[in-house]
């Protein structure tokens, strides 16, 4: 059993243990501190086959691949070529290097990164290419994580590859778009139990009712995609096989209501081709429409949704009006709902006049964000109807 860590962006670390403890997968201790914030877990290739077939809110998987004493660079690049490259590594593969540096006598990150690919090419007896790590690539250079604080080497092996946000089936996207990570944490921050109804006003290119989607019918987020293991010379194409069949028997047909409108027919068309490409257009109701006019089940359930706030879209409008709106017509169309509302200003946020009782802190393409948490209260004013 080696030792495994789930990255996960800030806010998000608990709801991914939360999901490995439902994986059944063994969980150690959960740091959210910089860039490797996320859950610790054991395992061996079916258990990083899982995590990444199925985790829906962490950013990539990480395999602890080995950890040592080193505060020499001669120490450092023969104990790094002890390790048992030749298990995930293929011939002129190329390898990135991200290198981080703390309290260590071996200090400059270029130097260490060096070390690093020469130790590789010992082990392999060949010269290792590097390459420039590029997280927007479909098909990334195999990254290496080496982090060295208070001379304690660890090096870590992705086995993602691109960013597990990247599920697969959005191609199209509107403006400002929502990670997949994210919003699936949105919908298990609200609360939301998978079988009521959920409305999403502000939809755009459709991510939070995909993924709710995906939620409901059990469907793994990571089905269509391509992640690094399998390019490993020790891939089990069977063991995987076998956990792609156990997924495929555990989907449920079909679901709870799920409506989602835009008021922008760009954003709609992009929002369908999207959930196309994800199977699960017919659980979704795609409609374009201004706040004013949605017109919700009358079983109650969720409203969650990601407004704009004025940093990236509508940044010259005034926005008071709009969630003055959206308040509005919450409470006269959706009383007794529980409410969800990414925003990233409190003034803003309250001018809804909803009583949030939960606010969950997040960072949304490195904004600052709050979903805001509560149940919509009726509006006994009903003379004034946005």
């Amino acid at each position: 059993m080696s030792e495994l860590f789930a990255v996960s962006a800030p806010g998000l670390v608990a709801f991914t243990a939360r999901e490995l403890a439902a994986l059944g997968l063994n969980t150690g201790a959960q740091s959210d501190e910089g860039e490797d914030g996320g859950v610790t877990f054991s395992g061996g290739l079916p258990e990083i086959y899982r995590a990444n077939l199925h985790l829906r809110t962490a950013s990539r998987i990480l395999l602890r691949f080995g950890q040592f004493y080193a505060a020499a660079f001669s120490e450092l690049r023969k104990k790094a070529s002890r390790l048992p490259w030749e298990n995930y590594l293929h011939a002129e593969q190329p390898i990135a290097l991200r290198v981080t540096c703390h309290n260590s006598k071996l200090y400059h990150s270029g130097a260490v990164a060096e070390r690093i690919l020469g130790a590789i090419g010992d082990r392999l007896n060949r010269p290792v290419p590097a390459a420039r790590y590029d997280e927007n690539s479909d098909v990334p250079a195999q990254l290496v994580v080496v982090r060295l604080v208070n001379n304690q080497c660890t090096l870590s092996i992705d086995t993602s590859g691109a960013h597990l946000h990247r599920r697969g089936y959005r191609k199209a996207v509107a403006k400002a778009p929502l990670r997949e990570t994210l919003a699936a944490g949105l919908l298990m921050a609200a609360g939301w139990d998978g079988a009521s109804p959920l409305l999403d006003p502000f939809c755009g290119s459709g991510t939070i009712p995909i993924e709710a989607a995906l939620l409901s019918r059990k469907i793994a987020p990571g089905r269509l995609r391509r992640f690094t293991f399998m390019d490993w010379p020790n891939f089990d194409l069977a063991q995987w096989q076998a956990q792609l069949d156990q997924a495929d028997q555990a989907v449920l047909a079909g679901g709870p209501i799920l409506q989602a409108s835009d008021r922008d027919a760009g954003a709609i068309e992009s929002a369908r081709a999207n959930a196309v490409r994800a199977g699960v257009l017919d659980a979704i109701e795609f409609t374009q429409q201004a706040v004013s006019a949605i017109q919700p089940p009358h079983q109650p359930g969720w409203v969650v949704t990601n407004p704009p706030y004025g940093v990236r879209v509508r940044s010259t409008h005034d926005l008071r009006n709009l969630y003055e709106q959206f308040g509005k017509v919450l409470r006269l169309t959706c009383p007794g709902w529980h409410a969800a509302i990414l925003g990233s200003d409190p003034v803003l946020l309250g001018h809804t006049r909803l009583k949030f009782d939960g606010i969950f802190s997040f960072n949304n393409g490195g904004i600052n964000v709050q979903l805001a948490c509560g149940k919509i209260p009726p509006d006994f004013d009903q003379s004034v109807v946005p």
